[in-house]
């Protein structure tokens, strides 16, 4: 598996990008799912990283300045197949070290709360992410967590 930095307009990154979307909607009520399409990873000041198996996407995941002390990571996503191979670790741990080599001081992220993020949330934990207050412009729900990470 290789990871890289990636243009998430990427046509072979498409279907994965599109699986992502479409779940975050389907386990989050209307309104409280910010899933990033192509176009809203492609904004400045977002870093895309996808992983690879050979010619084939296995995983991606993002990172969003927020300012410049701190960042946001987002959507994270591994091919079912590939999930508990480190896929998410391996970008996580991509995300962190850009964060850290940025400069800032604080990651965070914003995740569901139903049984479909307990993986995401269990590789959050194990990072070193703990629970926080809604950040940016984000709002608390019943529906939205918000962890964060001290670089």
């Amino acid at each position: 598996m290789q990871v890289r930095k990636d243009d998430p307009s990427n046509p072979a990154v498409a279907p994965l990008l599109a699986a992502h979307v479409a779940e975050q909607r389907a386990n989050t009520p209307p309104g409280f799912s910010f899933a990033l399409d192509a176009s809203g990873l492609s904004a400045p000041g977002v870093t895309f990283w996808s992983a690879w198996d050979g010619d084939a996407p296995v995983g991606m995941g993002a990172l969003r300045a927020i300012d410049t002390t701190s960042g946001e990571v987002k959507s994270m996503r591994t091919v079912d197949t590939w999930r508990g191979r480190g896929v998410g670790h391996a970008i996580l741990s991509a995300i962190v070290a850009e964060a850290r080599s940025r400069g800032y001081a604080r990651l965070y992220l914003e995740t569901g709360t139903t049984d479909a993020y307990g993986p995401a949330l269990s590789l959050y934990r194990r990072a070193g992410f703990v629970s926080c207050d809604a950040f940016a412009d984000y709002q608390p729900s019943p529906h939205n967590q918000f962890l964060t990470l001290i670089l």
